[in-house]
């Protein structure tokens, strides 16, 4: 047993990003300003797209994406339920209804074969989730979107460096959304940006990010001289500070060199787990990349809580990704769903535990990770 407890999702920090932040703390701008704006060009070269607006969270992008596609009260959005709750959260809290399918028994993400029934004339956004960072069936999904003429937002929060047939994913719909939360693999503590080639909706979705004010009124207190805005809409407190595109900008600089680190990591495991009671991830799909975000098992013969609570014994940080959201008390009561309405989710709620993956483990981290999930599940 390790001698310290090795924590879920510790993010990777180097001097980089601390000196940028001291900086920044010196500079007296803390708030949104240059080094937001220097990330977000950043982000845009890095996903090849016209428009990336840094936000607080992927929540905010995935709400502003259903402000932005017109979402009303009683329109639907397509979506699944193996996901975390803030997917789902945003399009109720537009007065939408989350309609979810069945997720792919191999994969975790959507089935597309099950979109297309569920396709009517409320229908107005189709949003898969990349989950765990593996890219969804991208053609087949971009296939109903086009044939149906709605829209299309990708929660990519997992996939930052995943693509899918050389195209990065979060730039194949109307609007992508990305998180920098702690234990992302862009780390930013808080944060997300939302990307679109969309230059008419990305105006309106920055300036709804400030309150409604007139878009440049993060500039009113430049050397310039104070400038006077105006409140267009009603809008939310959804804008990055300075202090987190600090960090972002040195992230993202490491952005592959870490990713590789997380493969060699992947890659380990995958060996060494072979013939344990367990299933691990799948074989990657041809000419796509994974984000490498959540390295999952999905134990067949033990039972998941108490193999999370002998890992925890043996010091090594597990989480759950995810207990599928039809199973939860809110969307049973609000929407009528129930065990049974999806089977492929559930199964794998049941019986998945994310184990450690980061750039920030040792080889020797990983070795006390690999024995630990040996000896509990042998």
């Amino acid at each position: 047993m390790r001698d310290d407890f090795l924590t879920f999702g510790s993010p990777d920090i180097h001097d980089d990003e601390i000196d940028e932040v001291v900086d920044t703390l010196k500079s007296g701008w803390l708030g949104t300003g240059p080094k937001t704006k220097k990330f977000e060009e950043q982000f845009k070269r890095y996903k090849n797209i016209r428009f990336a607006l840094a936000l607080n969270s992927c929540t905010a992008a995935l709400h502003l994406s259903c402000i932005l596609s017109e979402l009303e009260e009683g329109d639907e959005v397509i979506t699944t339920p193996l996901t975390f709750c803030a997917t789902s959260n945003v399009i109720s809290h537009v007065g939408a209804k989350p309609v979810f399918v069945d997720v792919e028994e191999h994969t975790g993400c959507i089935d597309p074969l099950l979109i297309e029934d569920m396709i009517n004339d409320d229908t107005k956004v189709i949003l898969p989730v990349h989950l765990y960072g593996r890219p969804c069936n991208m053609d087949a999904i971009m296939k109903i979107k086009d044939g149906y003429k709605i829209k299309l937002v990708e929660d990519a929060a997992h996939a930052i460096e995943a693509t899918y047939h050389g195209k990065h994913l979060g730039t194949f719909g109307d609007f992508g959304c990305f998180s920098f939360y702690v234990t992302k693999n862009v780390v930013t503590g808080e944060g997300g940006m939302l990307v679109s080639n969309h230059k008419k909706e990305m105006e309106r979705a920055q300036i709804l990010s400030l309150h409604g004010m007139t878009k440049d009124a993060w500039k009113r207190f430049e050397k310039v001289g104070y400038k006077h805005y105006q409140v267009v809409e009603d809008g939310y407190k959804y804008n990055m500070m300075d202090i987190q595109a600090s960090l972002g900008i040195h992230q993202l600089n490491r952005v592959e060199e870490n990713w590789k680190r997380r493969l060699e990591i992947w890659s380990k495991y995958n060996q060494a787990f072979a013939e344990l009671p367990c299933i691990t991830p799948p074989p990657f799909e041809d000419n796509t990349k994974h984000g490498l975000h959540l390295y999952t098992l999905l134990l067949e013969e033990h039972d998941r809580d108490e193999t999370l609570k002998k890992l925890k014994k043996e010091n090594i940080g597990t989480g759950v990704h995810y207990i599928a959201l039809h199973l939860q008390p809110f969307y049973q009561r609000k929407y009528g769903y129930h065990r049974g309405d999806f089977p492929n989710a559930e199964y794998i709620s049941d019986r998945t535990i994310s184990i450690p993956l980061s750039s920030k483990l040792s080889d020797n981290d990983v070795n006390d990770v690999i024995q630990a999930v040996k000896k509990v599940l042998s």
